[in-house]
């Protein structure tokens, strides 16, 4: 943290900087030197004292998209208080802020737009992005976290109401690791939309035009790439909510050229690995001797698959007996290799079986998982005769039901516990009480603050695995299947800081940036809400 900082602006401009405003907590001396005086109650506030009364506050809000509006309000107003309250109720307001709340407030973004955050770049303004980015006005900027918006969470097409899925991931960032909020920015890039709702909305604030493909959308990303790195050159660029096929190709087109990262693929696919490692572990079993279905084929699904493929080529079997051992089933069914029109990174996966039927009731009958991950957003698919088909034959079924919002997820683990006889093992997507949440807040944060500390040039599997190695030993040891397969929000920063210290680890050993003490170079890179003295520039 900075001792004090120097700033020209004042009066009314200074209070509605979000970065620098301290509402109530400005000191006598600064509202006479920053022409506040008047402006504000008498009464000089502790960053403390502000905390209680907006706790207050927030929890007098009718709803929890009420309580959204409100974080999102302060969080435009006070980002210390912002910060600071969130990070000291951080497993009540973490649903909030983030997912699943966020998800009604996307849908919602039009409708309920008071004040702009992050930047648009809309296709129509594709020879103007570099312009764009000068528009804000720093170099200065660690994270650019982006999004097209074509696959929200569970919900689909946003169109430009994915901004807000932007800014969320982004809090989560500085709430989870300590980032610093100001070197990051939240970018949509909107290219479209193909939600007849939002096409026909006169309030829908995006461009109303069907989403462009192909060359089209190709030569528009390549663009976009291009003037990052321009504009904040060795940043750390985040993709989040692409479509399935989108979400790969952007990954592998620049994972080679640019420090970039794709949570949907890699960062879901670590804490899922994690939580897996953590159950076969308590059932004194290897992740290679397991049976995995997957309900759902999309980007989450082959994101988590490749993940847990190469851990298990790490217990000592082939790539290609890892993959036998994967099933994935999509819109069509299981994914088999007479199927057409089946993406390359699903392709590998494709099995040769001759069931004449192949939905999830029967893949599970045939194959007889060992573990059944849901990625479908098909609420309630998992049903009490399948998962009483797998308890049959498997003692202690693992169940990872991962889908959000809370209504898509494919089964409650309530329920998937009453049906195992409390037998199984179980992690969720969305947040359900008594259960672990594959939230993937234990990891991307953590591998953000990694990069960032050390100013990695490039993010590898490596440093992944090395990150998903050192959550899964934050997991307490516990022979109780019942259990939390991993750990809780309560120890978030301390879990981040392990993995961050981990992935900056590996990327030196690696060559992918210059030796240093990494612990030293992390903690340096944490910011912490506090209020600092501030002088006249």
């Amino acid at each position: 943290m900075n001792e004090e900082i120097k700033t020209d602006l004042s009066g009314d401009n200074l209070l509605q900087s979000a970065a620098l405003n301290k509402d109530t907590a400005f000191t006598n001396e600064e509202r006479e030197v920053f022409n506040l005086l008047g402006k504000l109650p008498p009464k000089v506030e502790t960053l403390t004292e502000q905390v209680a009364r907006v706790y207050q506050q927030f929890q007098n809000q009718p709803s929890k998209l009420a309580q959204h509006t409100f974080l999102n309000d302060l969080h435009n107003q006070n980002e210390t208080l912002f910060y600071k309250l969130v990070g000291e109720h951080l497993p009540e307001m973490m649903p909030v802020v983030y997912t699943p709340v966020v998800g009604e407030a996307i849908q919602n973004f039009s409708a309920e737009f008071k004040q702009p955050r992050g930047i648009f770049i809309a296709y129509p303004d594709k020879d103007k992005i570099a312009q764009i980015l000068e528009n804000f006005a720093t170099q200065d900027v660690d994270v650019v976290l982006v999004t097209d918006s074509e696959g929200i969470l569970g919900i689909g097409d946003q169109g430009v109401g994915g901004i807000n899925i932007c800014i969320g991931k982004l809090a989560v960032y500085t709430l989870c690791a300590g980032l610093n909020p100001h070197k990051m920015l939240p970018i949509v890039l909107d290219v479209g939309t193909n939600n007849e709702t939002l096409l026909n909305d006169p309030q829908y604030l995006g461009w109303k035009h069907p989403r462009i493909c192909g060359k089209d959308y190709d030569d528009f990303i390549d663009a976009f790439v291009t003037a990052v790195q321009q504009k904040f050159p060795g940043v750390f660029l985040h993709w989040e909510d692409f479509a399935r096929d989108t979400a790969r190709n952007n990954l592998d087109r620049y994972r080679e050229k640019i420090c970039t990262f794709n949570d949907d693929m890699q960062g879901t696919g670590a804490v899922v690995l994690s939580a897996l490692l953590s159950a076969t572990k308590r059932l004194s079993q290897k992740l290679s001797d397991q049976k995995i279905v997957f309900f759902g084929a999309g980007t989450s699904a082959t994101g988590i698959a490749d993940q847990i493929c190469d851990a298990m080529v790490r217990e000592g079997i082939s790539l290609e007996e890892a993959r036998d051992r994967i099933y994935l089933l999509g819109r069509r069914g299981l994914i088999t290799e007479d199927l057409d029109k089946v993406t390359r990174f699903q392709k590998i996966y494709a099995k040769n079986v001759d069931w004449a039927e192949k939905d999830l009731l029967s893949v599970v009958k045939n194959v007889k998982p060992t573990v059944l991950i849901g990625v479908s957003t098909v609420g309630g698919s998992f049903t009490e005769e399948i998962v009483k088909i797998m308890t049959a034959y498997t003692k202690n079924p693992i169940i990872f039901p991962l889908s959000n919002p809370t209504n898509k997820s494919e089964a409650i683990p309530a329920d998937i516990m009453q049906w195992t006889g409390n037998k199984a093992l179980v992690a969720t997507g969305s947040p359900f009480p008594d259960v672990s949440q594959c939230n993937n807040a234990f990891v991307f944060p953590g591998i953000g603050l990694g990069v960032v500390a050390i100013k990695a040039r490039r993010l590898t599997d490596e440093m992944i695995w090395a990150g998903c190695c050192a959550l899964t030993e934050c997991v307490p040891a516990s022979q109780d299947i019942m259990a939390p397969l991993l750990p809780g929000l309560e120890n978030i920063q301390q879990i981040s800081r392990k993995v961050a210290v981990a992935v900056a680890s590996r990327a030196i050993a690696d060559g992918l940036a210059a030796p240093t003490n990494v612990e030293k170079a992390v903690d340096q890179a944490i910011w912490q809400p506090e209020y600092v003295p501030y002088k006249k520039l």
